[in-house]
């Protein structure tokens, strides 16, 4: 283990936010007791973490559907590796793995770096380099997202694509459902399908994680934690010549690698 800088650390060749770390408690994780309703959301940063939190958490909980509780997702859905939650709430013992094209994760974080006591960059140029080395909280996207898929064997996993949520979350919604063996009425649905929307998330105080810029790391700033959550936004920052190079370091990578992604909102 080794401290990278004041914001990341170093353990077990995996970058964690420094701040608000218990290293204690990362050392005891492997001997964890999981049990049988346990689920797991699995995600690499900025690919719909907090959207996923939200999601569960309307599917399994009717207090939060019908907003008679309030009751944060991050108690509910806490992520495992820090210790600063009441307790555990997990769900099923379940994995499901969120992947986002990695081009609109990279600008998504670039963003995200400048809100959160995070390493950042004046220009996605100096970003870019970053990410593609790997030397960003989640270590690199490449070995993230196979490393996990060539393992799937070994879990009950299920790879979810968030841009397939985002052109079509109700169908999305169902398909999650059937993993985790959950049915829920068609009001109930429209309900979870209705407060899912990004934009409706946004101004969901139990969700929307505003109070975590201000509470954990004393950020005070006008706006929302959550940004667009749009699919394409990467051709607003990346340049021709960023794209091809981004491209072909893609493709070296991730050659053969059966997932599909999707680019722009108007693919299919």
């Amino acid at each position: 283990m080794e401290d990278i800088d004041s914001f990341l650390f170093k353990f077990k060749g995996y970058y964690f936010l420094r701040p608000g770390l218990d290293i204690g408690f990362l050392e005891t994780l492997n001997d964890f007791e999981i049990r049988e309703d346990d689920v797991f959301i699995v995600t690499y940063p900025k690919s719909g973490t907090i959207w996923f939190q939200q999601i569960l958490n309307l599917i399994y909980f009717d207090e939060h559907r019908k907003s008679t509780g309030n009751l944060e997702t991050v108690f509910r859905v806490p992520y495992f590796e820090y210790p600063d939650q009441n307790g555990f709430y997990f769900l099923s013992l379940q994995i499901i793995y969120v992947y986002r094209n990695p081009k609109d994760v990279m600008c998504s974080y670039f963003h995200f770096s400048k809100k959160m006591p995070l390493p950042t960059t004046s220009t996605i140029e100096e970003f870019m380099q970053l990410f593609l080395e790997g030397k960003v909280l989640g270590s690199l996207w490449f070995d993230h997202i196979k490393g996990w898929h060539e393992h799937k064997s070994l879990f009950n996993i299920e790879f979810m694509m968030y841009e397939e949520f985002k052109k079509d979350l109700r169908g999305s919604m169902l398909k999650v459902c059937k993993f985790l063996g959950k049915e829920l009425s068609d009001e109930d649905m429209d309900t979870v399908v209705s407060q899912a929307m990004f934009e409706n998330m946004k101004l969901d105080p139990r969700a929307n994680y505003d109070n975590i810029l201000k509470d954990q790391f004393g950020i005070q700033e006008k706006g929302h934690f959550l940004r667009k959550g749009t699919i394409g936004d990467w051709k607003n920052y990346m340049t021709v010549e960023q794209n091809e190079r981004f491209d072909k370091i893609f493709q070296k990578n991730m050659k053969d690698f059966p997932l599909k992604f999707i680019w722009d909102m108007n693919e299919e």
